[in-house]
């Protein structure tokens, strides 16, 4: 894990938000950075790499939809500067869940 990785996983283990995520969780053919069963909510922490893989991140965000599964991405930057407002943003998504 890197290391918004684990500050993200510091955060969201706490269970502060009432739901219980699962990390480096395996659906299909990918492995999530942090999944949430009951909501069916997939977190990913995005770093510099991505930025070279965009096509092949949205054949899998599509491929996870079909699945209904909702996907939210973070970039690294995010988490490091700004680990309050994306926990907010998923705690915001969660309270929209139809779970």
């Amino acid at each position: 894990m890197t290391q918004p990785e684990r500050l993200l996983w510091a955060l969201l283990r706490r269970n502060e938000l009432g739901w219980h995520f699962r990390r480096q969780h395996p659906v299909g053919p990918y492995v999530l950075d942090f999944y949430c069963a009951s909501m069916k909510l997939a977190v990913e922490v995005d770093g510099p790499v991505h930025q070279e893989q965009i096509d092949r991140d949205q054949r899998r965000t599509a491929w996870l939809r079909k699945e209904g599964i909702r996907v939210l991405r973070f970039s690294t930057e995010d988490v490091d500067a700004r680990p309050a407002a994306v926990l907010a943003a998923i705690a915001s998504a969660a309270s929209g869940s139809t779970a």
